[in-house]
């Protein structure tokens, strides 16, 4: 694979519209293609994920569904509108009838779900029997990454699996090898196609946060600080209010789309919005701006290849974060690698024990948190100060300081999400 098709490779399969938090709706998307390969009423329906999609899914409000949460009817509801080629939307095609549909399916135990603690990565199996037949499909390491599908027992479609290909993910070997100069090569030679998208994803991002700030939650309480004087009205706040007023949005299940990165929409709210916001502060150039962000999706996706797609830290603040911090630097100093250095190790060492404890409207925090970091991590590099590899588990470079993370999240907190899990449960 062409180095300069990687980025078009991280867009197509990391960078996508989702209308809700990403992994019930890749539940959904998942039981939808099983379901339109067979006819019939749904007798059974089971779904078996990994525990982080599990955690991620269990709190959360799901669109469309008139305030329903959880994994379990966004699989139902995506099983009955059999439309996958509306992908993370799936959602749009939810029809007068269905919800009440699906709770009656769920309410006589015909829909179930459980989760496999053998899988470590991102997973989803979706099986459905009808009067006519059954099919089962299959995601792994990717929320749209279809790797196995069958019909009636019989696969009939099935991805080459090996760990150098990551289930048939071949662009991220090759991303995980790479420097991070070499990433801002590639988000200096873009072609007109990727502007527009990385536009498109500032507009779909801005849009949820306009209709976040309507709501009474994290976004409103920082803008309440800012009119009554606790916070200055500057690009910190503007920034913070920005992006908690969008996760607000989605964790509300407000029927808007957020452009994801590395997979998540908070972690798209990030990414994007945070250069973007601080770019327009400072005067930046436009073209130069949109390098920013596309950089930024590069670092998120990046950093995912060594924590893995659901980390048991925040991956708005390890991997989103980071990106921000990079792309703010990116755009007053270019590819100065020692100050991006800086501001990597700035944000691990401010963020880096940062719990993911599953999608829910607290995540909107950790966004502001994240947020906030990102700037101070790179106005902090941008003025040669930083925290260097004598301190705590940062490394001499920023590579370095993002494997020795990904040591920390992988092995030091291998037991994390199952205890996570386990409160969340005995709460339930």
């Amino acid at each position: 694979m062409c180095k300069l098709n990687l980025f078009k490779e991280v867009l197509r399969n990391e960078v996508f519209p989702a209308l809700g938090c990403t992994e019930p709706i890749a539940v959904a998307y998942a039981a939808s293609i099983a379901a339109k390969e067979i006819e019939g009423g749904i007798k059974e329906i089971n779904i078996t994920v990994d525990t982080g999609v599990y955690k991620n899914g269990l709190a959360i409000t799901v669109p469309n569904t008139g305030g329903e949460k959880g994994n379990l009817i966004a699989g139902v509801l995506g099983a009955l509108i059999k439309q996958p080629e509306l992908k993370m939307e799936i959602l749009k095609g939810t029809r007068e009838g269905m919800i009440s549909q699906a709770k009656a399916l769920i309410r006589a135990k015909k829909a179930k779900i459980t989760y496999d603690e053998s899988k470590t990565d991102l997973y989803i199996a979706v099986f459905i029997r009808t009067e006519k037949g059954s099919a089962r499909a299959v995601i792994e390491n990717g929320h749209t990454n279809l790797v196995r599908l069958e019909k009636n027992g019989r696969p009939i479609f099935e991805k080459k699996r090996n760990e150098i290909t990551f289930t048939g993910q071949e662009y991220k070997p090759i991303l995980k090898k790479m420097k991070i100069s070499e990433l801002i090569d590639l988000a200096e030679h873009l072609d007109d196609e990727d502007y527009n998208y990385i536009q498109r994803g500032i507009d779909m991002n801005l849009k949820i946060s306009e209709a976040g700030q309507k709501l009474q939650k994290v976004g409103y309480y920082l803008s309440d600080l800012v009119k009554k004087g606790y916070f200055l009205d500057g690009i910190f706040s503007s920034s913070k209010i920005l992006t908690a007023s969008a996760s607000d949005a989605r964790m509300a299940g407000l029927n808007f789309p957020a452009m994801s990165s590395g997979g998540s929409g908070n972690q798209g709210i990030v990414a994007i919005l945070v250069p973007y916001n601080v770019g327009k502060y400072f005067k930046i150039e436009e073209k130069k701006i949109l390098q920013s962000i596309a950089l930024s999706h590069l670092i998120n996706s990046y950093i995912k290849c060594f924590t893995g797609d659901l980390s048991p830290l925040c991956g708005c603040s390890i991997a989103a974060g980071v990106g921000a911090a990079v792309a703010i630097v990116y755009q007053q100093k270019g590819k100065d690698m020692e100050k991006i250095a800086l501001a990597v190790n700035n944000l691990v060492s401010d963020l880096g024990g940062m719990l993911c404890d599953g999608a829910k409207g607290g995540c909107a925090l950790k966004v502001v948190s994240s947020t906030d970091s990102a700037i101070r991590s790179a106005y902090m590099a941008l003025n040669n100060h930083g925290i260097t590899e004598l301190e705590g588990f940062v490394g001499k470079t920023a590579e370095e300081t993002i494997y020795y993370l990904s040591k920390i999240s992988k092995i030091g907190m291998a037991n994390v999400d199952d205890t996570i899990l386990e409160i969340m449960m005995e709460k339930n």
